[in-house]
C-alpha cells in the first residue's frame, strides 16, 4: 500500500483499487499498534486511533483536501501518486 505521508506518529497510506470495501474516499493510518480507515470527509470508517492523533489527521485532511482527492481518483484507477506534505 503506497505511503502518502508521515507526521505526529503516524503514517499515512492509501492502497490502489480501494473502492470496493468501503465505498467511499479513504485513507488507512498507522500509530503505534492503533490502525483505522478514515473517510477523506474525515469519518472514522474503521478501526481506531487515539483522539489527539485522529484530529491531527482530520485537520491534516482538511488542509489536503484537493491532493486527497487527486491521490484517490488517480488510486482506482491504479495510476501511481505522489507523497503529500505532511503538517507543519
Amino acid at each position: 500500500m503506497p505511503e502518502l505521508c508521515r507526521f505526529e506518529g503516524m503514517i499515512i497510506r492509501m492502497q490502489y483499487k480501494d473502492d470496493a470495501q468501503h465505498h467511499k474516499p479513504h485513507v488507512h493510518a498507522v500509530c503505534g499498534e492503533h490502525q483505522a480507515s478514515v473517510g477523506l470527509d474525515g469519518e472514522l470508517i474503521a478501526g481506531s486511533l487515539p483522539i489527539k492523533k485522529l484530529s491531527v489527521l482530520r485537520a491534516w485532511m482538511i488542509m489536503r483536501e484537493n491532493q486527497l482527492y487527486a491521490a484517490w481518483n488517480s488510486a482506482v484507477k491504479e495510476i501511481p501518486f505522489g507523497k503529500i506534505d505532511p503538517l507543519r
